[in-house]
This record gives C-alpha cells, sequence and structure tokens, in this order.
C-alpha cells in the first residue's frame, strides 16, 4: 500500500503506479486512488482491509481535493477512484469542457468542521472557559487552516471565520480569515500542531479523531463536509476501481469509516444518471 508521507513538516504522497503496492505482488493488480488529505488515516485501514479482501493493490496519492482535481485534469496523476473532500471538486470534473472525467460521483458519508487544539498550548485551558472565537483572536495565538482555493476545508474555515465575524461583532475574525500567514498545506497540519507550531487548526471530526486531537465544536456554527466518490471515466484498472467502491460502500468498508468517526450514508446518495454507474453499483447507490 502507497500513502502520504514525508517529514515533519512537508508531507509528500507518492505517485500512483510507482509506490510499494505495485512492486508486491497482486493477483488483482493496482487501483490508483487520488483522495482527499483528510482521509489520509482511514484509508490506510480502508486499503489494508481492501487489499487483503480482494487480492487487489491499493495505490493511494492525497492532497486537498481541488488540487487533485487539478491532477487529473492535467494528467498529472493517474487515477481509478476519486476520493474528494465536498462535491465542488469532482462535479469540477464533469461535462467536455473539463476534460468528461466524471459523469457520476457518490456522497457516501459526512464529518463536522470543527476546532483542534494542542492540549499542551498555554491557550488550551481557555477551550474550557471562553467561546473559540474569542480563545483564537487572544494575542500570541497560532491558528492554523488550509488553502480555501486548492482545498474545501479551507473554503469551510473561512466560512465559519466570517459567520462568527458577523455573529459576534468581531472584525478580527474577518481578519483571520483573509490572512494567508495561517495557511498551510493540509497534509502537514497534524504534524505543525503537533510540534506546538500552532495552537489550534481547523480539522475535519475524521482526522482529528485518527491523530486523537481534542476538538470544541463552532458553536451555533454547524459546518459539515460531505465526502464522494467516482469511479473516473478512462480509469486504467476499471475491475479494481469497482471493486473498491464496493468495498467502500459494503458493511466491512462502512464499519471502518465509523470507526473514524464518519457518519455513513447508507445507500450512499447519487448525483448524476444511474446510467453512467457501473452496473455493479447500481445497486449500492440511492
Amino acid at each position: 500500500m502507497a500513502m502520504a508521507a514525508g517529514t515533519l513538516l512537508v508531507f509528500a504522497a507518492p505517485i500512483p503506479g510507482t509506490g510499494p503496492a505495485v512492486a508486491s505482488a497482486s493477483k488483482g493488480g493496482p487501483v490508483y486512488v487520488l483522495y482527499a488529505g483528510s482521509l489520509v488515516d482511514t484509508m490506510a485501514k480502508v486499503s489494508a482491509s481492501f487489499d487483503k479482501a480482494t487480492g487487489y493493490a491499493f495505490d493511494g496519492f492525497s492532497a486537498g481535493s481541488s488540487a487533485l482535481a487539478t491532477e487529473i485534469q492535467g494528467k498529472t496523476q493517474k487515477a481509478d477512484v476519486f476520493v474528494s473532500a465536498g462535491a465542488k471538486s469532482a462535479a469540477s470534473l464533469e461535462g467536455t469542457r473539463n476534460g468528461d472525467w466524471v459523469s457520476w460521483y457518490a456522497q457516501f458519508g459526512t464529518t463536522p468542521l470543527l476546532l483542534g487544539y494542542n492540549p499542551t498550548s498555554k491557550f488550551a485551558k481557555y477551550f474550557h472557559t471562553k467561546p473559540w472565537y474569542k480563545v483564537i483572536t487572544m494575542p500570541g495565538f497560532r491558528l492554523g487552516r488550509t488553502d480555501p482555493a486548492i482545498d474545501p476545508k479551507g473554503v469551510l474555515a473561512v466560512e465559519a471565520l466570517h459567520d462568527a465575524a458577523r455573529a459576534e461583532n468581531m472584525p478580527a475574525l474577518k481578519t483571520l480569515a483573509t490572512e494567508t500567514s495561517d495557511v498551510f498545506p493540509e497534509e502537514s497540519m497534524v504534524g505543525r500542531l503537533q510540534a506546538h507550531q500552532l495552537d489550534a487548526a481547523f480539522f475535519y471530526g475524521v482526522e482529528a479523531k485518527a491523530a486523537n486531537i481534542p476538538t470544541v465544536t463552532l458553536g451555533p456554527i454547524k459546518l459539515v463536509n460531505p465526502y464522494v466518490v467516482t469511479v473516473v471515466n478512462r480509469a486504467p484498472h476499471e475491475a479494481g476501481a469497482v471493486a473498491l467502491v464496493k468495498f467502500l460502500f459494503s458493511a466491512k468498508g462502512s464499519a471502518i469509516l465509523r470507526s473514524f468517526g464518519l457518519t455513513v450514508d447508507s445507500p450512499a446518495k447519487l448525483s448524476g444518471p444511474r446510467s453512467a454507474v457501473p452496473k455493479p453499483l447500481r445497486s449500492l447507490v440511492s
């Protein structure tokens, strides 16, 4: 199995087709999977179980979903399966103008946007006594979020800051939403927090749970991210791609997703024509 790996600050994921999964013997062959960086730990578990159950070899590359869509469109990454945080990135690949890479996608689970914090930060105690938006505006507080231009979580983080700024009449929050000094790659955010380079950062519930990061909710601001999956058109290993999505929708796959804190949609919610969905998957989507 190949998955995102790297140094403490900068994480790099292997290019599909070059990871150890391809080098190892596999009766089913590789399945190239491009997936949202917030699912690194979840997909590690999925891939191990999928490989064992099917004989295929999960070969993954993780990054921000918008960036992954660009990789597919630019043909710089081979993809059999695309797992996106939010539907927008998958939808951006639909239609002739966009290369006709995607004809359908299905929502298989959701996770809330939360604020995760370092429990040893000098600001940690304040999360138990003050609203989150007051804590992150305290002098010296170091906040992290992802780039909204390439990652849907970054879009939600900016939305949360703007919503709180309006509701609480706090211009400082609006300033945080426009600054770039608090923007970091999704793949390095956990490492930065654990290395005490950040006091808190915006995370999806699924990634915070996987990394054992304590979190606080955003109060009345309820923002939820849907995860969607599709078999990419002209996938080099279509049979393996179908097998992976089928596994993801199965009872075993759903159990893994739930164990990481996802709220699972069963059946998965289809967007696009049912006729475009591979026949073995049609009965598994609503």
